[in-house]
């Protein structure tokens, strides 16, 4: 006999949330999660193909964007609300991660990294935030980076950089929207994802000697969007097995 379906609503039942990146990895666990957990979801990413996926999975509206493009933000934030009824969330889970010695890194490459990694988080928050200020319990989650609270290897002056920009951003964005609207940020060490290509040997400062499921930080994630996260606003939650203390 099988199972009759569970009547019981999910935590995000009803909520409007963008998420960033949502063509893989853990942007895109992320909607997958969400979508589960009954929330309506306006998807950004640039890479069209894998957007149309992760919309056919969870039923969300795939709108390419370029967060780092201030008019491509703004055009996408007003498409993604018209369509949702309204923003009660978002998470910024874009970016991209590029690796080199830094007297070998070009200045366009430095400054590519920051604008995806960091500015996009801003444009996106800032782009969505007449509607956020409009919703009930509005959250923000942005994705910075292990390497964000602690870098501790060679080659990522860039990548630690903006993802330590998006720790201080979110503390700052929390400060400025309480008590209406909550920011978070999440700080993820070794996940299973294209990104993690040529690293996912390099566990053994982890206290949990692994690399983590993208599930797994989408469900941290999920928390901190949540009612279960209601009184948790401006904090960088390390979701790195152990990497960031060990």
């Amino acid at each position: 006999m099988s199972a009759e379906p569970s009547s019981t609503p999910g935590r995000l039942a009803g909520r409007r949330v963008v998420v960033t990146g949502a063509a893989s990895g853990i942007g895109r666990a992320t909607a997958l999660l969400f979508a589960r957990e009954g929330a309506r979801l306006a998807l950004f990413d640039r890479d069209a193909s894998g957007l149309a996926h992760t919309a056919q999975q969870t039923g969300g509206i795939a709108i390419e964007v370029d967060v780092s493009n201030e008019a491509s933000v703004a055009a996408a934030a007003q498409r993604a609300a018209a369509a949702l009824g309204g923003i009660d969330g978002v998470v910024n889970a874009a970016g991209i991660m590029r690796i080199g010695p830094m007297e070998a890194t070009p200045l366009e490459v430095w400054r590519q990294v920051l604008e995806v990694n960091l500015t996009g988080c801003w444009l996106v928050s800032r782009g969505c935030l007449p509607w956020l200020r409009q919703a009930s319990g509005a959250a923000i989650v942005n994705i910075a980076s292990a390497a964000g609270l602690l870098p501790n290897a060679a080659g990522l002056t860039a990548y630690a950089a903006s993802k330590g920009g998006v720790v201080n951003l979110t503390r700052a964005m929390a400060a400025e929207l309480a008590p209406a609207i909550r920011v978070n940020t999440v700080c993820p060490g070794m996940v299973d994802t294209p990104m993690a290509e040529g690293f996912r040997a390099n566990v053994g400062n982890y206290a949990l000697k692994r690399i983590a499921d993208p599930d797994e930080i989408a469900r941290v994630i999920l928390f901190l969007v949540s009612a279960d996260g209601s009184y948790v606003t401006g904090a960088a939650l390390a979701a790195d097995g152990g990497r960031s203390f060990h």
